[in-house]
């Protein structure tokens, strides 16, 4: 499991995320990456990967 500092970079003076958010949840609730999708683990909202 990683832990919500793993989600965030520092470029400067500002912080950039790594990780897309959740469009349900908002900002602070990270998507969850995996091989075939990316999935909230809070609402379980889920957006499959295009194969290519």
């Amino acid at each position: 499991m990683n832990a919500k500092k793993d989600c965030y970079v520092i470029e400067g003076d500002t912080l950039k995320r790594t990780r897309r958010h959740c469009p349900k949840c908002g900002p602070g609730i990270f998507l969850a990456q995996h091989s075939d999708r990316e999935s909230c683990g809070r609402c379980g909202y889920t957006e499959f990967k295009k194969k290519e």
